[in-house]
């Protein structure tokens, strides 16, 4: 037997004992081991194995359980794919920008964390409605005192040996802040503020969303871009070493295609390394298990047109988040000012009881054998009123702070306006520049396709040199990235735009 394995042995034998001794027959065995001791050995020797015990105690969870601690944690395991690899087999799923907004608002942590921060300020809402109504319950109790002998209960509260109580209570408490209805109003506002901020949540993944799956499209054209670079390399490397057989191009040419090819193949590679982490970028956001088997539709060619900047101003205003959010927060502010005051003014309370309390479970009952019968069941109510004289100037303290937040709620809201103009202006001059360039990058781009068909046509007739085909190749791809990265600023420029005035 190895000594890992007796050490175990013994642990698990230490364990029964301790699990079946109790702190009496330790008190027993330490008399047994010390009888005939004096009485003041036999109580110090009792402490000492008392202190034992209770060591053993909290030394055996540490000593043999802490060796399996780790068995008790949930070990969560990842299962890795092959980088570049589908995980699922199928065709691939197609997604369209809406597809990928709702998705990532399916997917989102922090989205989904405002989406149940507005539920639960739903619920706040209904509960702190119903709070304002009369609360009901019952009460039920059976008090078997013991008798003196003459029909009475030896204790003096108790009229008899049995007591009955079956009571309906109804109660209604009236604070201070009652009248004013300060706890659905709190409520109001607290629902609005969710709402406003799920609402600004929702805006900002929709521009993270719109930029990943336009990055995505992006990639997706420059790597298409980078292909047609190489195989124009490709060919005008074939023309070179065409014309240099037939003495019409000096050798230098063929060299300068070939590291023209070499670079479009570098370039190749990274486009596509490019446009896999745009994939897993948008996989992330889109997926709850990182499916990259998907392929997303390409609408860069129709992009919505900007609207005027009045009617964006006008949807500014009307639907803004932030502004919402600031006048609830406004709101909370001007009521925590009003429950302040109604600090000084008293509380009020009506409590019902109706029911029975009295010596038999009966409707009537006789109090004495001469006596006639008279009905038990009845009822009383308690009407109370708390009118608060003197605390020491903590009321007049919390009203100065009630008033000093308004003010700091007040200059949140001037702000914020403030802010929305500045950010409105700024937003929409970019979406404005953004949609003005896309026509002037397009005209390029169409140039540069047709000076490069001009300068090969030129080179085979021998009249160009190769660097007007090189410059010609790399100017046209030049343009066509740049029109596609002007096609995604554009779009996520109205994203921008349309977190301040939401859809158009």
């Amino acid at each position: 037997m190895t000594r890992s394995n007796l050490l175990d042995r013994r642990g698990r034998h230490t364990r029964e004992y301790l699990q079946n001794i109790t702190l009496t027959q330790c008190f027993a065995r330490a008399d047994d081991a010390l009888r005939g001791g004096i009485a003041g050995e036999t109580r110090r020797l009792r402490c000492t194995a008392v202190a034992l015990f209770i060591a053993l105690l909290a030394y055996a969870p540490l000593a043999w359980g802490g060796r399996h601690r780790s068995n008790l944690m949930p070990q969560a395991t990842l299962p890795l794919a092959q980088p570049g690899s589908q995980s699922q087999s199928g065709p691939p799923l197609t997604i369209t920008l809406q597809d990928a907004l709702q998705r990532a608002e399916q997917n989102s942590p922090l989205f989904q964390s405002a989406v149940t921060a507005l539920r639960v300020a739903r619920e706040y809402r209904k509960q702190a409605t119903a709070a304002m109504l009369p609360s009901f319950g019952n009460t039920t109790q059976y008090l078997n005192t013991q008798g003196n002998g003459l029909g009475t209960g030896r204790f003096v509260e108790n009229d008899g040996v049995h007591v009955y109580h079956q009571w309906l209570v109804v109660s209604e408490p009236m604070p201070s802040t009652f009248f004013i209805r300060a706890l659905p109003r709190q409520a109001e506002y607290t629902e609005a503020l969710a709402r406003a901020n799920e609402d600004i949540a929702r805006r900002g993944l929709r521009v993270t969303a719109t930029y990943d799956y336009y990055a995505l499209v992006v990639a997706q054209r420059k790597y298409a871009t980078t292909q047609q670079s190489l195989a124009d390399a490709a060919r005008f490397l074939r023309i070179s070493q065409a014309l240099e057989r037939g003495g019409e191009v000096a050798h230098t040419d063929v060299i300068r295609f070939q590291l023209q090819y070499n670079q479009a193949q570098q370039a190749l590679d990274d486009a596509k390394l490019a446009m896999s982490d745009a994939r897993l970028n948008l996989a992330v956001l889109l997926f709850p298990n990182l499916n990259q088997n998907f392929t997303v539709v390409d609408d860069l060619d129709m992009p919505p047109a900007l609207p005027s900047f009045h009617e964006a101003e006008i949807a500014a205003r009307a639907n803004n988040p932030q502004i919402r959010a600031a006048f609830a927060q406004m709101g909370q502010a001007e009521l925590g000012v009003s429950v302040a005051r109604a600090a000084y003014f008293p509380s009020f309370g009506i409590d019902l009881d109706y029911g029975l309390d009295a010596n038999a479970f009966a409707l009537m009952s006789r109090p004495s054998e001469q006596a006639a019968r008279v009905p038990e069941w009845g009822y009383f109510v308690t009407y109370s009123m708390t009118l608060p004289l003197w605390d020491w100037g903590i009321r007049r303290s919390r009203l100065r702070q009630a008033e000093d937040e308004r003010q700091l709620a007040r200059v949140n809201l001037s702000y914020a306006q403030r802010q929305l103009l500045s950010q409105l202006y700024s937003f929409y001059n970019g979406a404005e520049t953004a949609w003005t360039k896309l026509a002037s990058l397009e005209n390029s781009m169409h140039l540069a396709a047709r000076n490069l068909q001009l300068v090969t046509m030129q080179y085979r007739a021998g009249e160009g040199t190769e660097l007007q085909v090189l410059d010609a190749e790399n100017a046209l791809v030049l343009a066509r990235n740049a029109y596609a990265d002007g096609q995604a600023a554009y779009r996520t420029a109205l994203a921008n735009l349309q977190t301040l005035t939401g859809g158009f």
